[in-house]
């Protein structure tokens, strides 16, 4: 027999239909299905009753993140579970270049090199997009730019050694 349950969910009618509806919706993220499916299924006040595992199970998360949603609810309600809470540190809170500034990087790279040189370097790219664009970009955004788009400085070969084929090349 397991520990009792320290957050119980209760769910209004309206609740419980607002859930629904959100679950049907074709616009609603796959998280916030996955949310509104785990208090459905844990709610004691209508239908049968999961535990926080068979409902794990059933929804394919952890055992934490279950328990984790039951307490949102259980601090504040359905909107602190239907919110999200992203960190201000996060991947697109900290984007420095857009789709426009990323093609320019591009373009720049793939012309021409400058005189005296066989080909771009990352920080040859820093200083002529110093100039062209309207936001100074460092090396390293550059550099992950074009590793997004698969963009190679260095395969050309110089023809020192042959290169070979690895395994996953």
């Amino acid at each position: 027999m397991g520990r009792p349950k320290k957050y119980i969910v209760n769910l209004s009618d309206e609740e419980l239909k607002s859930l629904k509806s959100t679950i049907r919706k074709k616009k609603t993220s796959r998280t916030l299905r996955c949310r509104c499916q785990v208090l459905i299924d844990i709610d004691e006040s209508h239908g049968r009753i999961m535990t926080y595992e068979q409902t794990a199970k059933s929804n394919g998360i952890c055992l934490a993140t279950v328990n984790n949603i039951a307490k949102d609810y259980y601090a504040g309600g359905i909107e602190k579970v239907m919110s999200y809470n992203r960190s201000i540190n996060s991947d697109q809170a900290r984007r420095k270049l857009d789709g426009r500034s990323e093609a320019k990087i591009i373009e720049i790279a793939c012309g021409p090199a400058p005189d005296g040189r066989t080909r771009w370097t990352l920080r040859l790219l820093e200083e002529k997009c110093r100039i062209e664009l309207e936001t100074p970009v460092s090396k390293d955004t550059i550099g992950r730019a074009l590793k997004k788009t698969n963009f190679d400085l260095t395969a050309t070969t110089t023809g020192a050694s042959r290169q070979r084929k690895t395994r996953n090349s």
